[in-house]
């Protein structure tokens, strides 16, 4: 089966997964007839006598791991780099295999939803994180008083906080150390006490556990901080603002 073939099956599994999240029963009566007999051949749906059609073992673990990597890539791209995701999203799911997608998923926390609210199916990677640790990555406003973390990245709704947290050295790669979060959160960093309202705090994401060492990262071998690319190229890496 040629690559394009194969991807529109892809498509067609996770239109049949998304109908069924909306409660629309599956029929191989409508314009995408050919595509679901085609499925059928492979092995990946079954169709009753009346013309239903429902995933087999195969398709519904093929369809999940689709719909999966889909909603992941959209909640990582807004997340971390504030933008639209949808296209991305669209290739990321085709290209990435699960042990990516389960280290993306670590990465975001276990994200339950996509920036759509649309539930993002889990993973083997959520059923150990419940067992183990709640997740690597959090708001600073999830530490609790007297852990550290490195601060992951930065994502704020406006420019003018984005300079104020830099000018605080509130920024990726800084250890913090929460002390308090009433009146306002302060915190440590640098051997200063800084602090923040609820925003500004919100706006900082920590590794609440093992944060990889400064200089681990691929590409960090010095010199400039690799730069974004469109509306805000000239952010470093780790740095974001809230699209919209």
């Amino acid at each position: 089966m040629s690559v394009r073939a194969n991807r529109e099956l892809d498509e067609c599994l996770e239109r049949l997964w998304h109908r069924r999240e909306l409660g629309i029963a599956g029929a191989a009566d409508g314009p995408g007839d050919a595509c679901i007999h085609a499925l059928a051949a492979e092995g990946l749906v079954a169709l009753s006598g009346d013309g239903r059609v429902s995933f087999s073992p195969e398709g519904e673990r093929r369809a999940q791991q689709l719909v999966r990597s889909h909603r992941l890539a959209e909640r990582l791209v807004q997340d971390v780099l504030g933008e639209s995701a949808e296209s991305s999203a669209c290739e990321f799911e085709h290209l990435v295999g699960t042990e990516v997608v389960d280290a993306i998923c670590t990465l975001l926390g276990h994200p339950r939803e996509c920036p759509h609210g649309n539930p993002i199916p889990p993973g083997n990677c959520c059923e150990r994180s419940a067992q183990v640790v709640s997740r690597q990555v959090m708001p600073l406003t999830d530490l609790e008083i007297g852990k550290s973390g490195r601060i992951a990245w930065v994502y704020t709704r406006s420019d003018a906080q984005l300079h104020a947290l830099d000018s605080l050295q509130l920024r990726p790669g800084a250890m913090v150390t929460l002390h308090q979060r009433r009146p306002s959160y302060v915190v440590e960093c640098e051997g200063a006490s800084i602090a923040l309202d609820d925003a500004m705090a919100a706006a900082i994401n920590v590794w609440a556990a093992d944060p990889p060492r400064e200089g681990d990262e691929a590409g960090e071998s010095g010199g400039e901080a690799p730069r974004r690319h469109g509306r805000y190229a000239a952010r470093r890496r780790g740095w974001g603002r809230a699209a919209g």
